[in-house]
C-alpha cells in the first residue's frame, strides 16, 4: 500500500514538468495514507530529471520523517494543515505556475467567466489575505496552511480544488494526488483565460449564475459522488455561493478584483 502510494506521488510529480507547471524544483505533490496517518511527499530540492520513486519521502501527521533519506520538501507543513482539517483531501499539489502565481502577486482572486472555470470550481478561486510579519517569522509554512483554512472557510474543499496565495502561488488538491494536479492544471489554464479575458473587456461580468450552476453540477458533482462526497453535503449550489459571498466581500476590501453580476 505505501509502496504503491510512493510511486502515485512520484508519478504526480513528475506530471508537474510535463504540463509546464514548473521551473527547476518549485513545485511539490503529496499523497495520503489516512489509515496510518502517513503523507508521502517531494523531498526538497531535488531537481525532476533526476528523481526516483524511492527519493519519496513519508512523514506522519506531526511532520516527523518515517522514512527516507532525503529532507522532506519545505511547504510540508501547509500540507499537513489541510490534510488535518479536510478528510476529504487525498492529494495536494502545489505549483508557482505563471498565470496564477501572477494572479497571487496581484492579490486578485480568479473570477469565474466561464464554463471552463464553472466545470471544476464552484465560484471564483480565492485569493488569501497577507500573511503577517508575525505569521512569517514563526511558522511561516503552517501559517500558509492556515490562511488557506482561514480563506476557504465554511466551504466544502472539493467544491473549490485549489486556492491562490497572496504574493507566493497556488495550492491546489483532490482526491488523489493525481487529481491534484489534473486541478491544478486546470487552475492555470483558467487563471490564463481570465487575465487574457479581462485584458479584452476590463467590464467583464462573471458568468451568468444559472450557466455556472448547470456546468458545475452536470460535472464537478458527478466527480464529487464519485469520489465518496456524501450526497447530503452535496447541497444546492447556492448555498455554496454563499460561502463565496464572503471571498468575494474580503477581497473587495482589500482592494482586488471584483466583478459585479
Amino acid at each position: 500500500m505505501l509502496e504503491q502510494l510512493k510511486q502515485r506521488v512520484y508519478a504526480a510529480n513528475m506530471a508537474l514538468p510535463a504540463h509546464g507547471l514548473v521551473t527547476y524544483t518549485w513545485g511539490n505533490v503529496s499523497g495520503i495514507d489516512r489509515e496510518r496517518g502517513w503523507v508521502v511527499i517531494k523531498p526538497s530540492g531535488v531537481p525532476y530529471e533526476s528523481m526516483q520513486p524511492e527519493d519519496m519521502v513519508v512523514v506522519n501527521m506531526q511532520g516527523e520523517v518515517v522514512e527516507g533519506h532525503l529532507r522532506p520538501s519545505s511547504d510540508t507543513p501547509t500540507h499537513l494543515a489541510l490534510y488535518r482539517e479536510y478528510a476529504q483531501i487525498g492529494g495536494i499539489a502545489h505549483t508557482h505556475s505563471t498565470h496564477a502565481t501572477a494572479w497571487a502577486q496581484a492579490g486578485k482572486s480568479i473570477p469565474a467567466l466561464g464554463t471552463t472555470h464553472a466545470d471544476y470550481f464552484a465560484g471564483d478561486i480565492a485569493c488569501t489575505r497577507a500573511l503577517t510579519a508575525e505569521e512569517v517569522a514563526g511558522e511561516y509554512e503552517l501559517n500558509t496552511g492556515q490562511v488557506i483554512i482561514e480563506t476557504l472557510g465554511c466551504h466544502q474543499p472539493l467544491y473549490t480544488p485549489g486556492i491562490i496565495v497572496f504574493q507566493h502561488g497556488p495550492f491546489s488538491w483532490g482526491s488523489t494526488p493525481d487529481e491534484a494536479v489534473h486541478n491544478a492544471v486546470v487552475l492555470e489554464e483558467v487563471a490564463k483565460m481570465a487575465w487574457i479575458s479581462c485584458g479584452i473587456n476590463p467590464q467583464l461580468r462573471r458568468i451568468d449564475g444559472h450557466l455556472r450552476e448547470k456546468h458545475f453540477n452536470r460535472t464537478r458533482r458527478c466527480c464529487l459522488l464519485r469520489a465518496g462526497v456524501n450526497q447530503k453535503e452535496l447541497s444546492p449550489l447556492a448555498i455554496t455561493l454563499g460561502c463565496y459571498g464572503g471571498f468575494n466581500q474580503r477581497s473587495q476590501e482589500k482592494g482586488a478584483l471584483f466583478l459585479t453580476h
